[in-house]
């Protein structure tokens, strides 16, 4: 383990039993401008994550430039990620903070590589890459500079309104190779917002990224999810989000219902029964024992409401990657016209993949 912090002017070093664990541990950084949270930098072995499909589907690409994530959702399907390293999937996953400082350089090696086949990269699909860490470390930059000069196709999907940061070498990415941009906004409702997700930018700022990402000529799809059953479900609440979207800009629309892995279950429901007692019985209900996914016949019920709506909006119905989680990327069409990558499994339920 090697440290430098006195040497680079580390105002608080710190560090905790679990992080002994990393042999690429560099230092542990606390500052006054992002209190209560530590960043722990490492060195990267690897940048490039080879995710496993669901049979019959191939598998993605994801890069992760941090784990754990400041933006605090409580519904945050990440969580239980941090539990490899004896951090808690509650406080440690919102407030400790894993930055790959040398990312970008790892990735351009392993770009280089004769065996890469320049097959499309997913970020933003574990833990938010624009998340307040990256207004510090600034790592994107690198990747997507790596990305584009090795010629590989990106997806970017995001909470943070620091993409607009990165606008113009995005604009100038595509018009090298495939880049497709999504701005997570779930919940309209601003004081909802702020409890459920309070480490995240408003949702008119994010509408406003949306904004700025179409005036700089790319297409960019609003994520909503997850539908929170109960609180964000209603036809008015839908309604006005699609209205919002659409006036944004958004080019189209992904939704999905709520999921609670097992390990984030307890997190979230420690948040309802601060906040929404009178609901936990019906999510207890839904969510009972082990069951991650909302009941089918809840999937079905939302997506009744939701297509209308969005027809009724004049929006499109964007393709979730059901490999990486993030938005499809257009490079899964081929020139001639192919099938999506999501046709190749048509026996796939599409209630299970939200």
């Amino acid at each position: 383990m090697r440290w430098s912090g006195q040497e680079l002017g580390v105002e608080q070093v710190g560090t905790l039993p679990g992080l002994a664990k990393l042999n690429n541990l560099v230092r542990s950084v606390q500052t006054p401008e992002f209190a209560g949270v530590t960043f722990h930098e490492v060195l990267a072995k690897s940048a490039l994550n080879k995710v496993p499909g669901p049979s019959p589907m191939p598998f993605g690409w994801t890069i992760n430039p941090y784990r754990g994530c400041s933006h605090a959702c409580s519904y945050c399907f990440a969580r239980p990620t941090h539990t490899y390293l004896d951090l808690d999937a509650g406080d440690d996953f919102d407030r400790q903070i894993i930055v790959k400082v040398n990312v970008a350089d790892v990735l351009r090696t392993e770009l280089a590589r004769p065996s890469w086949r320049n097959e499309p990269v997913a970020l933003g699909t574990n833990t938010d890459p624009y998340q307040r860490a990256e207004g510090r470390y600034s790592l994107m930059p690198g990747v997507i500079e790596a990305l584009t000069t090795s010629g590989t196709p990106f997806s970017i999907l995001t909470k943070g309104t620091l993409l607009r940061r990165d606008l113009p070498l995005l604009a100038d990415a595509a018009t090298h190779v495939p880049v497709d941009l999504a701005m997570s906004i779930a919940v309209y409702d601003h004081d909802l917002q702020q409890s459920v997700e309070p480490g995240t930018p408003s949702t008119k700022a994010r509408l406003a990224t949306v904004t700025a990402v179409r005036e700089a000529g790319l297409d960019c799809t609003v994520f909503m999810m997850p539908i929170l059953p109960y609180l964000t479900d209603t036809r008015a609440h839908l309604d006005e989000a699609l209205r919002q979207a659409k006036a944004a800009g958004a080019t189209a629309v992904i939704y999905g219902a709520l999921h609670l892995k097992p390990g984030v279950k307890p997190w979230f429901m420690q948040w309802l029964e601060r906040e929404h007692p009178d609901l936990v019985p019906k999510y207890r209900s839904m969510y009972y024992g082990n069951v991650t996914y909302a009941p089918k016949d809840y999937r079905r019920w939302l997506g009744e409401r939701m297509h209308p709506l969005i027809r009724a909006h004049g929006l499109q119905r964007g393709r979730e990657d059901v490999v990486t989680g993030g938005v499809q990327s257009t490079a899964r069409f081929s020139p001639k016209g192919a099938p999506p990558f999501d046709a190749l499994a048509p026996s796939l339920d599409p209630a299970a993949l939200f």
